[in-house]
Parts: C-alpha cells; sequence; structure tokens
C-alpha cells in the first residue's frame, strides 16, 4: 500500500471507475480535502460517507457516482495519484528513491491514519482490494523487477533477486520506522535503508 511521491504508486486508471466518469473536478477535489481532514481530525471510523458529504457540501450520491465505498475513496484521499513517475535508471538510485518515498508517504498523518482502517476493510472486499492494489503498485513493482532482470543480466545484480520482496522488505522497514520507531531524520533513515536493501541486492563485485 505504497505510495504518492514514493515512486510506488501506478498511474490511476479512471476507466476502472464502474458509475461513470467524474463530472466536475472541483466535487472530486472538495470530497478528497474532506475526507484527509477527517482522517486526521476524526480518525478513520469516524470519517463515514455522510460526514465526508457534509464536510465537503455534496451530496451522498455525487460521492457514490465517483466511488464505489468508504474504502476506494479513503484510498485515493490517502494516495492520491502522482502523475507517471519516472524510475532512476540506476538500480541502487532506484532503490534509494523507493525507499525515501515510502518513509515520506507514512510520515504524512493521512496516510497513518488510513491504512490501519483500510486493511480491515479492504480484508472484506477481495475484488476491490485487487483494484486498488493495481491502481497503487502493480506498475511499479513490474518497473522494478524489470531493472533487477536488466541488472541480473549486466552482472550488478544478484540471480534470482525478487521485486516484491524487495518492495514488502522497503514498504514494512519504512512503515515500522515511522510509525513504531518514530524516526524524525527521514532522510537519514532512508539512506540507511536503502544501503541495507543494496546488500541484499546488488551482487558481490558492486559492493563498495
Amino acid at each position: 500500500m505504497i505510495n504518492h511521491t514514493t515512486g510506488l504508486s501506478a498511474v490511476r486508471d479512471p476507466a476502472r471507475r464502474p458509475h461513470g466518469s467524474r463530472r466536475d473536478p472541483a466535487i472530486d477535489e472538495a470530497v478528497l480535502e474532506a475526507t484527509r481532514k477527517l482522517l486526521v481530525t476524526r480518525g478513520y471510523s469516524a470519517t463515514s460517507i455522510d460526514l465526508i458529504a457534509a464536510t465537503a457540501r455534496v451530496s451522498r450520491p455525487a460521492i457514490y457516482r465517483r466511488w464505489r465505498s468508504k474504502a476506494h475513496l479513503i484510498h485515493e484521499a490517502a494516495f492520491p495519484d502522482p502523475g507517471t513517475s519516472a524510475c532512476e535508471d540506476d538500480v541502487a538510485a532506484e532503490i534509494t528513491r523507493l525507499c525515501r518515498g515510502a518513509l515520506t508517504l507514512y510520515a504524512d498523518p493521512v496516510t497513518r491514519e488510513a491504512i490501519p482502517g483500510l486493511l480491515h476493510d479492504l480484508r472484506l472486499e477481495p475484488a476491490m482490494r485487487r483494484l486498488i492494489d493495481d491502481r497503487l503498485e502493480a506498475a511499479a513493482r513490474r518497473q522494478l523487477a524489470g531493472q533487477l532482470q536488466h541488472g541480473e543480466a549486466d552482472g550488478t545484480v544478484r540471480v534470482g533477486t525478487d521485486a516484491d520482496t524487495v518492495m514488502d522488505v522497503i514498504a514494512g522497514a519504512a512503515w515500522y520506522a515511522v510509525v513504531v520507531r518514530k524516526v524524525a531524520d527521514l532522510e537519514a533513515a532512508a539512506a540507511q535503508l536503502a544501503d541495507l536493501v543494496l546488500r541484499g541486492v546488488l551482487a558481490r563485485q558492486t559492493d563498495g
């Protein structure tokens, strides 16, 4: 569930919305902004569709025309679309970018409030979970997998390095560092995490 400036999120596909295209971008932004505000001030459970609608001054149907569920709406509010995310050509630089982005993402109070509730609700909606995973991570994981394969071919990456495992390690470590350890220096934490991950990714002859 990693995401916005992280480089761990995929580009959103508006065609996946079942209730038609968006009608008014101003309504979309009002709803998303209200959702983000309520997540921080009220928490996930109290951030109901009714409260979001009242705060954004829109109707419930206006929300449901755009988002099929509370989980879908909160996910988009917490993980906004950054547009096309350019990856680094160098594997080491890309992994460093991913580590920095993950830490930045989880340091956002909106994200911290959203994730526990989303994990619970999405467990009850497997189809929605798959749709959201596709939007958020699938492209980034494929992108990293391609980079690792090229690295294996030229001898800079250890043979058999799995992109999903690398992404999981980055996400899990970043979440723990920010939420549990509450690190203050995100840049230093990103550099340390990247160094550790790269020791398992890069072939021995490239170790410095």
